[in-house]
Parts: structure tokens; C-alpha cells; sequence
């Protein structure tokens, strides 16, 4: 196979209610998958919607506010679970199709919540992987990922893998990435804006992989529809109107080639983002470049990966 379709699908999550979310998410998959797409991509925390409160809200980081512990209990009641039943239709349809989807979602592990990129592969386990670094306010919600999920699925036309937001600036995680030959790479992101679509083209260049940078369209209003959907606690709306402006997530997706060129770009509204890649440019890109290879100097530089999953409890059985 020289010509992969993929599609990345700029959507609206509706926030906080993942089961909603999970029934649009097969929807919009099964558009894109109906329209060719072998591959799709949505962005981060389509699932559950990424949490703008963060940023957006006047004293959403304030110790102990009421809004902001009113949502963290909203997303820990909401949240995927490994092995999540409910993310079954995605499943079937990666099964029925034989197509892959990568998806972001809120992943509740014991007491913690963990941002994760899923990975729906046919007829395999779902591919995880969790953001090792939440980014600024971030880690009032969210816990780190470890290396057990830094992996990448083998389809038969090639490895695809993913990172999430501002992963793209971890060299270290990018050489890791690099090394496990991705053909196809998933940048999640909330807005792919102008300096994250510099570390996406950028990545592609040093990869020498197609990289789809996809991004979501959110507003206020789907918060708020969200906090309505999910109980309609009465801190979680007062945190959420007080955020000021409407649009807050802006979409701008794109797919880039492995010369860094732009293949398909999209505006600020919804929409389905598809291309077809001609997977031959990542040959012919490795003759000039290959970080993990010719252009790398393993006897300077050596990179150790602890692939081991961190539980913080090992129990031992002793005799």
C-alpha cells in the first residue's frame, strides 16, 4: 500500500458527559470512516472535553473552590475506565471497518484521572497512551502517564503512534517516539494553534512520518450543556459563567507530510478533515534524514526508556 486515507475529525465534545460523547464519537467516526478514511483522528480529551475551566475561569485554581472540585467530581464519575464497556461501539466499528481510530478521553485509574490518547485498533486491544506531563493548570486535574504507554500500533500499512499537546515539546519523548518508526503520527491538541502547528510540521520533518494535528471546536455553551447533562451542580455552572468570551477551542487542524508541507488544513469550525498520503515520501525523505539512524550518533548520545508501568505499589509475596 502506497496511499493511505485518513481523516481527522474536528468535532464539538460534549463536555464531561462521556457517555453522550462516546455515541458522537462513533457517529462521527463511522462519517469518516463511510467518506475512505483507513485512519481518524479527534483530539485531545474529545472524550469528556478538554477542561477549559482551567484557563478560562477566574479562580477555577483557587485552593478548595467549589467549582472546580464539583467538576473534578463530575469527571471522576464520568470518566473510561480500562476496559471500559461503554467504549464498545468503537470497537465494533473498528472491527466491522477494519479502520483505526485514535481518540482523547478523560481515563479514571483507581482515584486518579489520567489523559489518555486510545488507540482502537481491529481485532486487538485498545493502545493507550497517557500524557506523561500534564501541562501548567493541567495537573490539578490530571495524574502523569509512565513509559508503558509510549508504544505504537502495527497496521498493515505501517506504525502509527500518537503524543499529546505539549509532549511535542519533550525531546526526549520525541526521540523515544522516533525510534519505534512511526509512518503515521497523532498530535492531540485542544487548538492547533500557530505554534503548535510549528511543533507538528516540525515533528513530521523529524520523524519523517505524517503527522495529523488535530484539534477541537468547544464553546461555553457546550460546557455549560455538559454540567446540565451531568446533574446540573449549581458551583460547577456559577465556575462556568464566569468564563468570558464563547469559543474558546478553535479546531485549526492539519496534516502534514514528512517534508513539513502542509497536506490538508482546517478552518475554525466543524468539519471532517480527509487526505490521502502517499507513504512513499517517508522513504524518500529518510535518504537526507533519519534521526534514529544515519543522522544520529549513538556513540554521543544514548537514550534509556523505563517501559515498566508505575503503580507505586508492588506487592510482594514472601515465603
Amino acid at each position: 500500500m502506497t496511499t493511505l486515507n485518513v481523516a481527522i475529525v474536528q468535532g464539538r465534545p460534549i463536555p464531561l458527559a462521556i457517555g453522550d460523547g462516546i455515541t458522537q464519537a462513533t457517529r462521527l467516526a463511522k462519517e469518516a470512516i463511510d467518506g475512505s478514511a483507513q485512519l481518524v483522528a479527534f483530539g485531545e480529551t474529545f472524550l469528556g472535553g478538554y477542561p477549559l475551566w482551567l484557563d478560562e475561569a477566574p479562580g477555577a485554581a483557587l485552593w478548595d473552590h467549589p467549582g472546580s472540585k464539583a467538576l473534578h467530581r463530575i469527571l471522576l464519575e464520568n470518566a473510561v475506565v480500562p476496559n471500559d464497556e461503554r467504549l464498545l461501539p468503537l470497537q465494533e466499528l473498528c472491527d466491522e471497518t477494519g479502520a483505526v481510530i485514535s481518540i482523547g478521553a478523560h481515563e479514571r485509574v483507581r482515584n486518579s484521572l489520567y489523559n489518555n490518547q486510545l488507540t482502537f485498533r481491529p481485532g486487538l486491544p485498545v493502545l493507550d497512551h497517557r500524557k506523561l506531563v500534564p501541562t501548567h493548570g493541567e495537573r490539578l486535574v490530571w495524574m502523569r502517564g509512565d513509559g508503558s504507554t509510549l508504544g505504537v500500533h502495527q497496521a498493515e500499512w505501517g506504525r502509527v503512534g500518537s503524543l499529546i499537546c505539549w509532549e511535542h515539546w519533550m525531546p526526549l519523548a520525541r526521540a523515544a517516539m522516533h525510534n519505534l518508526g512511526e509512518a503515521v503520527h497523532v498530535a492531540a491538541w485542544p487548538t492547533v494553534r500557530e505554534q503548535y502547528a510549528i511543533a507538528s510540521r516540525h515533528y513530521a520533518m523529524e520523524g519523517r512520518c505524517f503527522v495529523l494535528a488535530a484539534g477541537l471546536v468547544q464553546t461555553k455553551d457546550d460546557l455549560l450543556d455538559g454540567i446540565e447533562r451531568t446533574g446540573g451542580d449549581a458551583a460547577a455552572r456559577e465556575l462556568a459563567e464566569a468564563i468570558e468570551g464563547d469559543v474558546l477551542n478553535k479546531g485549526r487542524s492539519l496534516i502534514a507530510a514528512p517534508d513539513a508541507s502542509v497536506v490538508a488544513q482546517a478552518g475554525e469550525g466543524e468539519e471532517i478533515l480527509h487526505a490521502g498520503l502517499d507513504l512513499s515520501a517517508i522513504s524518500e525523505g529518510l535518504a537526507s534524514l533519519d534521526t534514529d539512524g544515519h543522522y544520529s550518533r549513538p556513540d554521543v548520545f544514548e537514550l534509556s526508556v523505563d517501559t515498566r508501568a508505575k503503580d507505586g505499589v508492588v506487592r510482594e509475596r514472601r515465603s
